[in-house]
């Protein structure tokens, strides 16, 4: 093409282009509305995640508050306790022979309540700790890290075990009990489970009725898979019992809440279970026969187990959780200490891509 023609081709193109320009001006000028009588959006700051994101901001306040939600005086008082616990548990426990043992020597368990690890979130006017969740949760991370079953006896203990009394008892209650298992002097357990009862709680069959002179609750039944069911000496029971409807006059059965003490008489229990992990908690049965269980010993009123049940649980279970952390930390570290040692076809394992991967998936889960 000779030099006029593409003159010319240039000059249609400039003016084709021109022509679009105006047109889409003014069509945007037809469809731009009136803003003069629209209130002006006003920008919402929030700490919400989601909210952020479609900001294009990353604000995780809300997301990752754990475990930097502590005052300083609690954060203090942390750092206190973990460097103790970690010394106490290197020194004083052994995990491999807990397991072969399958139960925590004495030397070990005095030296857990020499240092208050019997009633970490106990107040301290009843002779506890009186830790929050997050201090709690910290420490049985490091309980965890070192021996899962250790964790577990604890858990059960003081994670659901008096969890009961420490939430919903009255007064009377707590300082009758709290001040002995904060110094680990007694055991508690919490006996719900039965042979055929389990996630369904309210299905239990173990019975409690009210003697004939109103002063006691006969308890009759059995549990199955207690934690430290064979050592306690305080258990939290959940039985059946019949309640009158005020309104209508009928009877029907609700799962009322006891403290049942072993000494009350008619409580036994089966020998420890054997079990494929955790052998050093104990697991056992425990049976009520005709145990006589005074009224002023009902948690939360009758009527109203199934409802402490699961502020129990609610409230204990993350300490489960927390100490499985610390045993995921614990596996972690030694996996990442075994493949940047070990060599194998004139390379560190940690150069393979395969056990990078492995590596970065157990550190994401």
């Amino acid at each position: 093409m000779n030099t006029l023609g593409t003159r010319l081709l240039a000059k249609k193109s400039i003016r084709n282009i021109w022509n679009q320009s105006v047109k889409l001006q003014s069509t945007q000028t037809q469809l731009k509305p009136n803003r003069k009588n629209e209130q002006k959006s006003q920008v919402v700051n929030s700490n919400s995640f989601v909210h952020n994101i479609f900001r294009g901001i990353l604000d995780t306040t809300q997301v990752l508050p754990y475990p930097n939600n502590l005052n300083e005086d609690e954060r203090e008082t942390l750092n206190l306790l973990l460097p103790m616990a970690e010394r106490v548990l290197a020194e004083k426990n052994d995990a491999l022979a807990n397991d072969a043992l399958e139960y925590i020597p004495d030397h070990t368990l005095d030296a857990l309540k020499d240092v208050g690890g019997f009633g970490l979130q106990i107040p301290e006017e009843y002779g506890g700790a009186g830790l929050n969740s997050t201090q709690y949760g910290l420490l049985t991370e490091v309980i965890g890290a070192n021996d899962l079953g250790l964790g577990v006896f604890l858990t059960g203990h003081q994670g659901i075990g008096f969890k009961g009394i420490l939430v919903v008892g009255n007064e009377e209650q707590k300082r009758k009990y709290l001040p002995e298992l904060a110094s680990g002097e007694k055991m508690a357990a919490f006996a719900l489970t039965e042979p055929a009862s389990g996630s369904d709680a309210s299905s239990i069959s173990t019975r409690a009725e009210l003697s004939a002179d109103g002063k006691f609750w006969i308890m009759n039944g059995s549990k199955i898979w207690i934690t430290g069911g064979g050592l306690a000496d305080v258990f939290t029971v959940f039985a059946k019992t019949p309640v009158k409807d005020e309104k209508s006059g009928t009877t029907k059965d609700k799962i009322t809440a006891f403290i049942v003490e072993r000494n009350f008489g008619g409580v036994s229990n089966g020998p420890p279970e054997k079990k494929m992990g955790i052998k050093c908690s104990n697991t056992a049965e425990v049976y009520f026969d005709n145990t006589h269980i005074p009224v002023e010993n009902v948690l939360g009123g009758v009527g109203n187990g199934f409802m402490v049940a699961m502020q129990i649980l609610n409230n204990g279970r993350f300490g489960m959780g927390t100490s499985l952390s610390g045993t995921m930390r614990s596996v972690i570290t030694k996996a990442a200490e075994h493949v940047t040692s070990r060599a194998q076809f004139g390379s560190k394992l940690e150069t393979y891509g395969t056990i990078q991967e492995k590596l970065a998936r157990m550190s994401m889960y």
